[in-house]
């Protein structure tokens, strides 16, 4: 077995920061990564407005795209409406989990036209907070999604609904003996010292950087296995633990935010 990784880019909208993502992607097109990019379709969360919105964003996105990278639905406005954490447990905030399924149906259609409008494709949902539920992939399916990237697994496999799942276990690079491992980075708040890290990790790494059409035509039908069963029940026990340990008022456990989130009224 070998060691593949996947890079994840979320929070990709148009008032992210761009001066740190023209350095993100010198890197990428140096090394010839094709990552996910998780694109917000219609941004209305405050923490993402970090510059002037980029008039010309969906020309970057569709660049991307000729580019052979794969563009993710990052949720439909990333605002966290519900303290719902959803089927993984990871976060106690949620854009889906916990609203009603044909609520949840809508919002996902708002996306997709938003996507359609612009030019964009695609068959993948990145959630924000890592946060969904069982209606939220009913929806999925509806809308005709049946792409996700998150959950705990060694490879990717689909599940007995023939929804795909491409999991994403790493916030960082770490040298690992087998599996498939995506890797979600938050460039937004990159500091020139995480920017050097990030140069360094890709030269070190490149040459076991796989693109998501990759993994999609190697391991789709794939099955989970009980190695797989293992692992996830491994992730979920420490979450648990993790959960049971933290104080009130500490962070919420999350590769995803470093922050919690304002709720809407």
């Amino acid at each position: 077995m070998t060691t593949q990784y996947l890079i994840r880019i979320d929070d990709i909208c148009p008032t992210m920061n761009w001066a740190v993502w023209r350095a993100v992607e010198d890197v990428l097109v140096r090394y010839n990564i094709s990552p996910l990019l998780a694109v917000v379709p219609d941004n209305q969360d405050p923490h993402l407005q970090i510059t002037p919105a980029r008039v010309d964003f969906w020309d970057c996105v569709r660049r991307w795209q000729a580019l052979g990278w794969t563009i993710g639905l990052h949720g439909y406005r990333h605002s966290y409406v519900t303290r719902e954490s959803g089927l993984l447990g990871i976060n106690s905030f949620s854009e889906f989990a916990g609203l009603p399924e044909a609520e949840q149906l809508a919002w996902l259609r708002a996306a997709l036209d938003i996507f359609r409008r612009e030019g964009v494709s695609t068959d993948l949902c990145v959630a924000p907070a890592h946060s969904f539920d069982a209606a939220t992939l009913r929806a999925l399916i509806q809308v005709g999604i049946r792409t996700v990237s998150d959950g705990f697994s060694l490879f990717p496999y689909t599940d007995p609904q023939g929804l795909f799942w491409v999991p994403q276990q790493l916030g960082r690079f770490r040298r690992l003996p087998f599996g498939v491992w995506t890797i979600c980075l938050h460039t937004n708040a990159w500091l020139t010292a995480d920017l050097s890290t990030f140069a360094e990790w890709i030269a070190r790494y490149h040459h076991s950087i796989v693109g998501f059409s990759e993994v999609v035509e190697r391991y789709r039908g794939r099955s989970l296995s009980t190695l797989d069963r293992c692992f996830q029940s491994a992730c979920h026990t420490r979450l648990r633990f993790r959960r049971a340990i933290r104080t009130p008022g500490s962070l919420a456990i999350s590769a995803d935010r470093r922050r919690r989130p304002t709720f809407a009224k």
